[in-house]
């Protein structure tokens, strides 16, 4: 699998499991003026992929501060880890400036401050 494509189901993962928390990334920019944005990603590639492996993926929220969060993700097929992966995510408004995350969405990652 092109490795580009690692980060294509990262990225659909991450969606999910905040989705599931009741985060919904379209809500937070119309009602909150709050977007997540990729700032870094760091990918250990240990094995490729084969067409038609059933692939899972975990993702865990490792850090969280003021207006960002780090995630860790693993992408295994049934036999084996394929994929590491470290992302932070940043808070940021409509104009990209940095932006503290809102309390209820502090809350619903698992934090408090």
């Amino acid at each position: 699998m092109y490795y580009a494509n690692y980060l294509k189901f990262a990225e659909r993962a991450r969606t999910d499991m905040l989705r599931d928390m009741g985060i919904i990334q379209s809500q937070l920019c119309n009602e909150l003026d709050v977007l997540f944005v990729v700032r870094r990603v760091e990918m250990d590639l240990i094995k490729p992929a084969r067409l038609d492996d059933e692939l899972t993926i975990c993702t865990v929220i490792e850090q969280l501060r003021a207006a960002s969060l780090t995630m860790s993700q693993t992408i295994h097929s049934i036999e084996q880890r394929l994929t590491t992966i470290l992302v932070e995510i940043v808070c940021v408004d409509n104009r990209f400036r940095p932006k503290k995350l809102p309390e209820v969405i502090r809350n619903k990652l698992g934090g408090s401050q």
